[in-house]
């Protein structure tokens, strides 16, 4: 057995937005002092109890740490303070804080990482104890077996996994904690090949309402660990541990392409009947991007990964490439699953111990406002007008940066039946993504644009989305997230957490 262990005090807790895990960020708000919590009627909380009960470290406003434990990845949230920030050092810390929780009366937050996209792991509104998991950050490899603490950010569990010869399909944001993301399913560069995160989870260990640890797999609480596997965070339980089974760290070929806009409805035409039914080996993401980074229009650009044989990545790219214009730009390199992620989460020349944005950290945090879709339909040319107008608009809105990811789907997710983990859209061709990134003071333009963008696609794509990119403006959210599982989340729900404990916004 080998075993390495990271521990820090920021990581990140959902897939990574367009730009919303390299650059940016502003000041954090000055304090404020603290209101009563309001679920009790003296307003009097023991919170020399709770510390004197824990291993980890209680932080309250006016400590030395508050002001740094509080903050989430995303900036425009700084101004968020909770009651107290809880930063667990175990599962016996989670089950402190909840029956401490339980005790006053008080409503708690749950944070993996950080990077919840409506802030609601802030612990901020209403007013919250946060059970902050970031510290949960060991790893331990025995054999193919990995065991990863829900805190941990993709960019060690890249760096340990892949000094080890071993792999599992995860996203390309670094500062992003297994928890949010394997949670909600988790998508990414390798997940046509792989499948996604939750595919590879044995078991979790987690602590539900009543207080209790347990260890959740297919023959040890199987209706959780079925729930636990694609339906999000924050409705059932913290998990605090994740058994992850691994495969032998691949070689991957890299390839980025770019065209100018002008050829944007041939390769979102041809792109879309390729990509989900392409090699499951090989995964790419199509994106197109305006705003104020992008003074000479808006860019439409590939990014892809190929696990298969090196010899054979042209004739899989031929594909799309016969069949649209001659990319302006093209660049393809063969690198070990290592640097390839480490490279995807720009860490590729950053020590690892500073890939984050924390203290010391080399990386930056960057305001931005997100929304999703989960797209079953391909697009007719009217959809890719919709879709290429809203693009254009991204050029005098104000943003940084604003536009569409489109993540293909298929390959080894489709091997699975919907039913068979919380994650129901096994069928659906790409997960999509609309991110606006923005100077400071500009928020609701943000927003609106995100919002306006996904409005706009309804009639082509539905109301699918996925929860991991979490919207709290998507009506009747359960069956947008969840489809057909939702009423087996709900009764999951029933057992687990009867009276209600876990308030999760967009709960069951």
């Amino acid at each position: 057995m080998t075993t390495w262990t990271r521990r820090g005090v920021l990581g990140a807790g959902a897939l990574g937005a367009l730009a919303a895990c390299s650059t940016g960020g502003q000041e954090p708000t000055p304090p404020t002092p603290a209101a009563p919590p309001s679920g009790t009627s003296s307003g009097k909380v023991d919170w020399g109890r709770l510390r004197r009960s824990v291993r980890g470290e209680l932080a309250r406003p006016g400590g030395a740490t508050y002001d740094q434990v509080r903050l989430l990845e995303n900036p425009r949230y700084d101004g968020e303070r909770p009651l107290a920030v809880l930063s667990v050092a175990d599962a016996e810390d989670v089950a402190t804080g909840i029956r401490f929780a339980q005790d006053h009366d008080l409503p708690v937050a749950i944070r993996s990482g950080g990077h919840s996209y409506p802030g609601w792991s802030g612990g901020g509104s209403p007013r919250a104890l946060v059970l902050d998991c970031r510290p949960l950050s060991g790893v331990t490899l025995d054999g193919a077996t990995a065991t990863i603490g829900a805190g941990t950010a993709l960019a060690s569990v890249y760096d340990t996994l892949g000094s080890g010869g071993r792999a599992i399909a995860g996203g390309s944001c670094a500062t992003v904690a297994v928890g949010g993301l394997t949670l909600g399913g988790g998508v990414g560069v390798l997940t046509r090949a792989m499948g996604l995160s939750c595919d590879a989870v044995t078991s979790m260990q987690v602590v539900t309402a009543d207080g209790k640890v347990r260890t959740a797999g297919a023959d040890e609480e199987p209706d959780l660990y079925w729930a636990l596997r694609g339906g999000g965070g924050g409705h059932l339980g913290v998990v605090t541990s994740f058994d992850f089974t691994t495969s032998a760290a691949p070689t991957l070929d890299t390839v980025y392409l770019q065209w100018p806009i002008s050829a944007a409805p041939d390769v979102l035409a041809a792109w879309q009947d390729w990509a989900p039914d392409a090699d499951p080996r090989l995964w790419s993401t199509l994106k197109a991007l305006g705003g104020q980074q992008h003074a000479g229009g808006p860019i439409l650009l590939l990014s892809g990964t190929w696990t298969g044989p090196g010899d054979a990545f042209d004739r899989q790219l031929s594909g799309l490439l016969d069949h649209v214009p001659s990319p302006s730009t093209r660049s393809t390199q063969t690198r070990s699953y290592l640097e390839a992620m480490l490279s995807y989460a720009g860490c590729g020349s950053i020590p690892i111990d500073r890939c984050n944005t924390g203290p010391g950290g080399s990386l930056d945090r960057e305001s931005f406002g997100a929304t999703s879709h989960v797209a079953y339909d391909a697009l007719s040319s009217a959809g890719i007008g919709d879709l290429l107008d809203q693009v254009q608009g991204a050029q005098s809105s104000g943003l940084k940066e604003a536009g569409i990811s489109i993540d293909a789907l298929g390959g080894k997710v489709r091997d699975l039946a919907p039913d068979a983990t919380a994650f129901v859209h096994r069928r659906a061709l790409a997960t999509v993504q609309y991110t606006a990134t923005f100077p400071s003071g500009t928020a609701d333009a943000a927003d609106a644009y995100a919002h306006g963008f996904r409005a706009a696609m309804l009639p082509h794509w539905g109301n699918h989305a996925y929860v991991n990119y979490a919207d709290p403006t998507i009506d009747d959210a359960q069956a947008a997230y969840f489809g057909a599982n939702a009423d087996r989340l709900a009764q999951a729900r029933t057992t687990y957490d009867p009276d209600g404990f876990f308030t999760q916004p967009q709960d069951f």
